[in-house]
This record gives C-alpha cells, sequence and structure tokens, in this order.
C-alpha cells in the first residue's frame, strides 16, 4: 500500500513545519487549482510561498495535484474508505500512528524519515493514531490520467438511500481507481448527485456488476 519514492526533504523542514503551523483544521489547502479539479496542476497560494510549506512540495519535479496538511489528533481514526486518486505522504510529526490496508489487515508505521511516500488509495483503508500528540501530515494528490479517445462515451453514476459515500468508498472507489490507471476512463468528476465520466462501452457492463444497491447508471 505505501511505497517509499525518491523525494527526500531536508528533516529540519519537518522541524519548521512543526514550528509554522498555520492552522490546527483537521484539514487545509495549501495550493490551489490551475483548472480541472482532478486532471490540472495545482500551484502554491500566495499566503504560502516562500515558506516551509513550498519547501517541502518543492522536490516534486512533475506536475501534483490538491495538496493539504491532515492533522490527526490523538485516539483518532478514519473511517474506512478508497479513493479513485493516489495519494503521496509527507510525514511530518507523530508516534505510533499507522495507515492501515484494511483488505489485506496489514498495518504500515508511519515515521517522519523526510520521505515522501506514495500511497495506493485504491485499497480500502483507514488510518489511526495510538500515540500522544497530533500525527501530521502533508498529502498530494496524484493528478488523474487524462484520456483523448472518440471510441470514450460519457455516463453518470446517482445514488439514492443511505449510507451512500460508505458504499461508493467501499466500492466504487477501489473500481474507478483501477481502471484509471488502465487508462480506461477518463474526465471525471463529482455532481451533486453522484459522479460522471467517460469510459470505453466495452466495460460498461462490467462497471454495472459492481454498482452497489441504490446507485444506477444515468
Amino acid at each position: 500500500m505505501l511505497k517509499k519514492t525518491d523525494i527526500k526533504i531536508n528533516k529540519e523542514l519537518l522541524t519548521d513545519a512543526v514550528s509554522n503551523m498555520p492552522s490546527d483544521e483537521f484539514r487545509l489547502t495549501i495550493n490551489t487549482p490551475t483548472g480541472d479539479f482532478f486532471y490540472d496542476p495545482w500551484t502554491i497560494k500566495k499566503e504560502y510561498k516562500n515558506t516551509v510549506w513550498e519547501q517541502l512540495l518543492s522536490g516534486f519535479d512533475f506536475a501534483i495535484g490538491e495538496a493539504r496538511i491532515i492533522i490527526l489528533k490523538e485516539g483518532a481514526c478514519y473511517q474506512s474508505h478508497a479513493d479513485i486518486d493516489d495519494r503521496y505522504h509527507l510525514n511530518i510529526a507523530g508516534n505510533d500512528s499507522y495507515l492501515i490496508d484494511l483488505d489485506t489487515e496489514q498495518m504500515n508505521l508511519l515515521v517522519a524519515d523526510g520521505y515522501w511516500y506514495l500511497m495506493n488509495a485504491g485499497k480500502k483503508h483507514t488510518a489511526a493514531n495510538f500515540g500522544r500528540g497530533d500525527r501530521i501530515q502533508l498529502v498530494v494528490r496524484q493528478l488523474l490520467t487524462r484520456v483523448v479517445n472518440d471510441a470514450l462515451v460519457s455516463i453518470e453514476i446517482q445514488a439514492t438511500g443511505d449510507h451512500v459515500r460508505h458504499k461508493f468508498d467501499a466500492v466504487l472507489s477501489p473500481w474507478l481507481n483501477n481502471v484509471n490507471k488502465m487508462r480506461m476512463i477518463s474526465d471525471f468528476s463529482i455532481t451533486s448527485t453522484g459522479v460522471k465520466f467517460k469510459i470505453y462501452p466495452a466495460i460498461i457492463d462490467v462497471l454495472k456488476t459492481v454498482l452497489p444497491e441504490g446507485f444506477v447508471i444515468v
């Protein structure tokens, strides 16, 4: 689930980041989109230019998506979920904190070693802070793959009923993450009632077999 990358920053910057936290919010976005939320590059917000936060992102020599400071309080965890887009994680502070692969029941210890890690977010997971003090991470979305092909058709998935977000994250997010990597979908976006995207017609029948109860293709 977690793979150490070659992107490394000076560990002194981690201490600097802890001393210069802009907020104690659970999530704080420090960059802004230049176009499409999921597909186009994001750039640092003006209030974070020439700060430690811009330095922490400077190791990426390719376009990145949304970057967020995420704080997980001691004794807290996330509800189980998966994501369509993989994530880069930089551990800034924390102890006895884990990213947990719920599919394999594997616990991944999170350490502030100065390396960026790439997470396969298509696996159902949670994060937990069993330690003392906050777990602080900088988390960056990997941009989705844009596919240009006249064979793609547009579809929309709508959902009704209870626990819609949980069902989507448990079932559809892993599937969408995988087909994005296979370059089988494009132009993914969120609507007021669900999601829409372009897809190869040949795999629509496969998609129908994984739709949770209450989800329909329109």
